[in-house]
């Protein structure tokens, strides 16, 4: 496919310049459409007042080139005063004074090692000049004037042509294409030609609104600095703006060098200079991200590797059209399964889930890109989200891995301690958020923009109306355990830091300090009224139901909850109800806010259940057993 592109550029090269103005002008021509223009006219007229503006431009652009030329002798007189002042610079003599006497000097020994030409008898006649004076004809003339316009005009005239008939042939083309690759799921093709058709069409609009943007500023500045042309550069500018990364670069250099030899000193170049990059930090970080972020859907990463490809290809025209044409690609992998590879390598998506990647940062032992993950996270939902959302699926991944035995000892070590910095790391968060929840008028202004950036990320999405409420944990002492191996202890550690948000007093214990049945009654638990033990190994259930039973024994009005953790979504309420009954616990829970709520609540504790014992029966003497069975 790559070779017969290159080779056959002289045929796809207008054909994709005719495909890209043709998405350009489709919106104008269908807002003819609807004001009662019928569709020739309105294509008609689409195309020439497109075209037209391409001419005036290119117009306005050869007369200031034009009037450039003439002027340029005027500056030679400053541009020799400057290469004569940067000769001088420097301590005994500048740079181009000591590259022009290195020169200099491997002349003089090439002139001293050439052989002395023969002494000639008769004296050297001087040369007579000649000059041949070569008279064109008229049709002679008129080929060389005309003869390397022919090629860009008759390739400019059939992308004129293909242009209109795209325009006039639109549907027909569309459904031929549909019935061409995906008349098998025509709600799969429709939405990717709509996603391709929107996002080319929005890209070519705003990057059009963005160059004028950036371009007016860049003329009014050149003018107000006295830079000669200044509604050429301003063109050059908006028209090289539609090249990725380098266009503004290009832009800029030839005003540079214009302001280089106008005036006599270096102020006006530093302030031309201060102009295009104060523009490009105004456009690029404002203008840009107002008007259409990132709605291409591509990488800043693939549109540089875009660009070098297509430039490679089909040369200059190609850089130009490389982000339009990649765009095209991304949206092929995004609804074609076969081509998904387009979209993971050039698109902007997020090619792991939130979990997967926190749990991939745990698994590499590097808590510190973690905790800027999370906090990434946490400018839009709340703590308890977090971790109910993220850190726990993350969590319930290493526990699949270890159970598999693909996890060493040592490894999972190593993520546990990665989740316990974790936790550790998002202190401050925790309590900037506690403090919100206390006293939001008092709360400081980062915890207050905090909240207000939470709040309307959950009303764009939605979740406004759905976001959980949590008891009050003021007066409440809580113990977090884990229930039998380091992750749990780091799902605990996450669960008493949500719980000491909401306002309780919590302590946390190892499952390798006190979960042993040997060390469960060297638990204080005097001031403790709720025990939470937590369990990522749903497997656990006879090892809950013993813990239960220890810790009741210990202390009979304790509340002790088991937390089976579990992925986000799942509906497991009448299942914990009846697992509740089961192992003789005050409640059991599958998610961070069920726990918070069970571990928070001031229902009376369950009394344990005693367990009914067993009579054993006597078994009969062999004795009298004997005439039994010889009588039967």
């Amino acid at each position: 496919m790559v070779a017969a592109l290159y080779f056959g550029r002289e045929v796809f090269l207008p054909i994709a310049i005719a495909l890209l103005l043709t998405f350009a002008l489709a919106p104008m021509v269908s807002a003819l459409k609807r004001v009662g223009i019928p569709r020739l006219p309105a294509v008609i007229v689409s195309v020439l007042g497109a075209f037209a503006a391409l001419a005036l431009f290119s117009f306005i652009a050869a007369s200031q080139v034009s009037e450039l030329a003439q002027n340029l002798p005027a500056y030679q007189t400053n541009i020799l005063t400057k290469v004569r002042s940067l000769k001088e610079t420097g301590a005994g003599g500048g740079i181009i004074a000591r590259l022009s006497q290195v020169i200099e000097r491997v002349g003089q020994e090439i002139d001293l090692q050439e052989p002395s030409p023969p002494a000639a008898d008769t004296p050297r006649r001087q040369p007579v000049p000649v000059e041949i004076i070569a008279r064109e004809r008229p049709l002679e003339f008129l080929q060389n004037f005309i003869g390397p316009l022919i090629s860009p005009l008759a390739s400019a005239g059939l992308i004129i042509v293909v242009v209109i008939f795209m325009l006039l042939e639109r549907e027909d083309l569309r459904d031929r294409f549909i019935r061409l690759v995906g008349y098998g799921d025509l709600h799969r093709t429709t939405q990717a030609l709509q996603d391709a058709g929107k996002r080319i069409g929005r890209y070519l609009l705003m990057q059009l609104v963005v160059n004028i943007v950036y371009a007016v500023p860049i003329t009014f500045g050149l003018w107000v600095l006295g830079i000669p042309n200044a509604v050429l550069w301003g063109l050059l500018a908006l028209a090289l703006r539609f090249v990725p990364y380098i266009g503004p670069v290009i832009g800029a250099l030839l005003p540079l060098f214009l302001a280089l030899a106008v005036a006599p000193g270096w102020s006006l170049v530093l302030w031309t200079a201060a102009l295009f990059v104060a523009m490009e930090m105004i456009t690029g970080n404002v203008v840009e991200p107002w008007l259409y972020g990132s709605r291409t859907g591509l990488s800043p990463l693939a549109i540089i590797v875009a660009a070098i490809f297509w430039t490679w290809l089909w040369g200059p025209l190609g850089l130009v059209l490389s982000t339009p044409l990649t765009v095209c690609l991304v949206v092929l992998g995004r609804h074609v399964p076969q081509f998904e590879f387009l979209d993971v390598l050039f698109g902007n998506e997020p090619v792991l889930e939130p979990h997967a990647r926190l749990y991939q940062r745990l698994l590499a032992g590097d808590p510190e890109e973690a905790t800027d993950h999370a906090e990434e996270i946490l400018e839009e939902k709340y703590l308890v989200e977090f971790y109910d959302k993220v850190a726990i699926p993350a969590l319930l991944l290493g526990e699949q891995d270890r159970i598999r035995g693909v996890m060493g000892e040592q490894q999972m070590r190593q993520v546990a301690a990665s989740a316990q910095t974790l936790v550790a790391n998002l202190d401050d968060s925790a309590k900037e958020e506690a403090d919100e929840d206390d006293d939001p008028a008092v709360a400081g202004d980062a915890s207050a923009d905090a909240g207000k950036s939470r709040e309307a990320a959950k009303e764009a999405e939605g979740e406004g109306e759905n976001e959980p409420e949590l008891p009050d944990g003021a007066e409440m002492s809580v113990l977090c355990a884990g229930g039998r191996g380091e992750l749990d202890d780091a799902a605990a550690a996450m669960l008493a830091q949500v719980l000491e948000v909401q306002g309780a007093t919590v302590s946390k214990t190892s499952f390798a300090d006190n979960m042993e049945p040997a060390s469960i009654r060297l638990l204080e638990l005097d001031a403790v009224d709720t025990v939470v033990v937590g369990f990522l190994n749903r497997d656990s259930v006879k090892h809950a139901r013993f813990l239960v039973r220890r810790l009741k024994r210990a202390k009979p009005a304790l509340r002790v909850g088991i937390v089976f953790w579990s992925e986000p979504g799942s509906d497991e309420k009448d299942t914990a109800a009846r697992m509740a009954n089961d192992i003789n616990a005050d409640f059991v829970a599958h998610s961070m806010v069920d726990a918070v709520r069970g571990a928070l609540s001031s229902e009376p504790p369950v009394a344990l259940k005693l367990a009914a014992k067993r009579r054993l029966r006597r078994r009969p003497s062999v004795a009298k057993k004997a005439p039994l069975a010889v009588a039967s």
